[in-house]
């Protein structure tokens, strides 16, 4: 498994994971996907050796010098491939981004997604919130999370 740049060619793909990991909500469209690339947002894609897309994730930081923050957006990861560290991969390509410009990181998680939610504890993530009803259509509740940004000493 590679990662690298997200490609435009690769929305469809993305829309399809979209669609298994997310059905009970209100999964991201292929244009969904386009938007997020044409924002400037960081998105990287999981591919295999025969270069088909297995899973992306994306990140956006905002703000100026020394106030920046980032968020992440979106991780998946198709079904077939989960448990082989993909997902880690991708949060910690994401993290490493964040860190560049020592940004804290926030996100949100479904309250009942326990092993997205050990997967972030593990990345130094903490729950800072309750989001009610934070999910569409299902109404299902989220976590907010966020991790510290890293000191300059941590980076260098």
């Amino acid at each position: 498994m590679k990662l690298a740049k997200l490609r435009r060619k690769d929305v469809d793909r993305c829309a399809e994971i979209e669609k298994v990991l997310f059905a009970g909500d209100d999964p991201w469209s292929a244009r969904a996907f386009l938007s997020e690339l044409d924002s400037g947002a960081y998105y990287l894609g999981a591919y295999t050796p025969e270069d088909v897309l297995i899973g992306y994730a994306g990140l956006a930081v905002v703000g100026g010098r020394g106030e920046y923050e980032a968020s992440v957006h979106t991780i998946g990861v198709d079904p077939a491939y989960q448990g082989q560290g993909i997902g880690t991969a991708l949060l910690r390509a994401l993290l490493a981004r964040a860190d560049e410009v020592r940004a804290p990181v926030f996100l949100e998680v479904r309250t009942d997604n326990d092993r997205a939610q050990e997967l972030y504890r593990r990345h130094g993530f903490e729950q800072i919130g309750l989001r009610k009803r934070y999910y569409h259509p299902s109404g299902a509740d989220a976590y907010t999370m966020m991790r510290p940004a890293v000191s300059k000493q941590e980076v260098g």
